[in-house]
């Protein structure tokens, strides 16, 4: 008569266990839900989240700065996409820059700012590592863009990205 040993068993399980855990894949990526208060600028806005204000910097998307071509309608785009809606910040790696701001992906029934405002070319896609789950839609939304000639595109491009003129335009 055959007697097995409970504790191989067990072992077995968890051996086996531990390879299904690291075969699946990864889970989906961790959201909120959040209610709009306000556009900072075209790649910036302001939320509240169970009863607490947080900033949000969009990722992986630069928008025209203060007083550049094209800040206001980068501005007034993010505003008319967002304004009186529940918003879901999709967060990637990395959840809050140096100055504390949430990063996101803010999406709304669907559609994702970040790639709507790079389609609409108010935004320039920049890749900020390690957030760069969506770093090749917002490439094909810039080439959307493009050639469509949306926003800057009709006249080929800004005179300066928005990192450029933030060297050259220090605040004050």
């Amino acid at each position: 008569m055959s007697h097995r040993n409970p504790l191989t068993l067990h072992r077995l399980f968890g051996i086996f266990l531990l390879a299904l855990l690291c075969a699946a894949p990864a889970s989906a990526a961790e959201t909120i839900s959040v209610r709009f208060l306000g556009a900072l600028d075209g790649d910036s806005l302001r939320v509240i989240y169970q009863g607490s204000t947080l900033d949000v910097r969009l990722i992986g998307v630069d928008a025209p700065e203060y007083k550049q071509e094209y800040s206001r309608k980068a501005k007034e785009f993010t505003v008319r996409f967002c304004f009186n809606k529940t918003l879901r910040l999709e967060y990637d790696k990395e959840r809050k820059d140096r100055y504390g701001r949430h990063l996101a992906y803010v999406n709304y029934n669907g559609q994702m700012l970040n790639r709507e405002l790079v389609r609409a070319g108010l935004a320039i896609p920049i890749r900020v590592k390690p957030n760069t789950r969506y770093y090749d839609q917002l490439l094909e939304a810039e080439k959307d863009a493009r050639e469509n000639r949306r926003g800057f595109w009709i006249k080929g491009g800004l005179d300066m990205t928005p990192a450029q003129w933030r060297k050259t335009h220090p605040r004050k």
